[in-house]
């Protein structure tokens, strides 16, 4: 059974990340208001012009920290190697300075509209949310990941986690907790080839959602059109059937919804970067 690859998707998202870069040898450049107003100027001019949404940033002398929205296509190594070349280039050239402006690598983390404890918990209730938990058995399956798989990249620290929902082709119950569960040992396969983590999954017969990290190299539309066409692929091999029962020509729905999470809150963090 053939089913279409998806090229393209439909995003609702919500994508946050903290970045945190210093200068080269910590070098205390931008004690004075005048240069750290010149830095935040360029930093604002250098996001608008890339679509990068720059929410906050606060300028210390030897660091500077930032807080942006990026895209489901744009991955935060590209956003920070580009804001940081730029920036550097554009003070430099105004400072009369040598490069390098920036010392090697960034940290880099995500944070979002609720805190990841409470993302795992509504992943962990969704039988309840839906009413499957009071049947003899329940046509959903959960994993969660004991020990997660480290991800690493190089000169950088990042931990970069996301809520993500995708659903069936119109909303058709195709999943049983059987399929499930095949479905998601073999995601887990997928996973460990590519740049990114299944840390937790709830599947119900007409969606699914997913708690996975990426690499920093890694958009999280890759991620998901990776998850989505490995997993038409291997229902449509494996499961047929219940492809034929639905009536369904295609699996997913062209469309996913994707959030980032985090330790802290997004509102928390904006908060603290705007203390004096």
């Amino acid at each position: 059974m053939h089913l279409e690859p998806i090229a393209d998707l439909n995003w609702a998202y919500q994508l946050h990340f903290y970045l945190c870069f210093r200068t080269h040898r910590r070098i205390a450049l931008f004690e004075s208001d005048d240069r750290a107003g010149l830095l935040s100027n360029a930093l604002n001019e250098i996001c608008q012009r890339h679509d990068y949404h720059l929410l906050r940033s606060k300028i210390h002398p030897d660091h500077v920290r930032c807080l942006v929205s990026l895209r489901p296509e744009q991955d935060i190594a590209k956003a920070t190697q580009t804001i940081k070349t730029n920036s550097s280039r554009e003070i430099c050239s105004a400072l009369g300075k040598d490069a390098p402006l920036w010392a090697r690598g960034y940290l880099a983390r995500s944070v979002g509209r609720v805190r990841i404890d409470a993302v795992r918990q509504y992943l962990h209730r969704q039988a309840e949310h839906h009413g499957y938990a009071d049947r003899l058995r329940p046509p959903v399956f959960r994993y969660r990941k004991q020990s997660p798989i480290a991800l690493a990249g190089a000169h950088s620290t990042f931990e970069l986690n996301y809520h993500v929902v995708v659903a069936t082709r119109f909303r058709r119950g195709v999943f049983s907790s059987e399929m499930g569960q095949a479905l998601v040992g073999y995601w887990l396969k997928v996973a460990s080839k590519r740049d990114f983590a299944v840390d937790q999954a709830t599947v119900l017969p007409d969606h699914i959602h997913l708690l996975v990290r990426a690499g920093a190299k890694t958009s999280i539309e890759k991620v998901v059109l990776s998850l989505l066409n490995n997993g038409q692929y291997f229902v449509a091999k494996t499961y047929p059937q219940g492809l034929i029962e639905a009536g369904s020509d295609q699996l997913w729905q062209p469309s996913a919804y994707a959030g980032t999470t985090g330790t802290v809150t997004t509102a928390l963090l904006k908060a603290f970067l705007a203390e004096p």
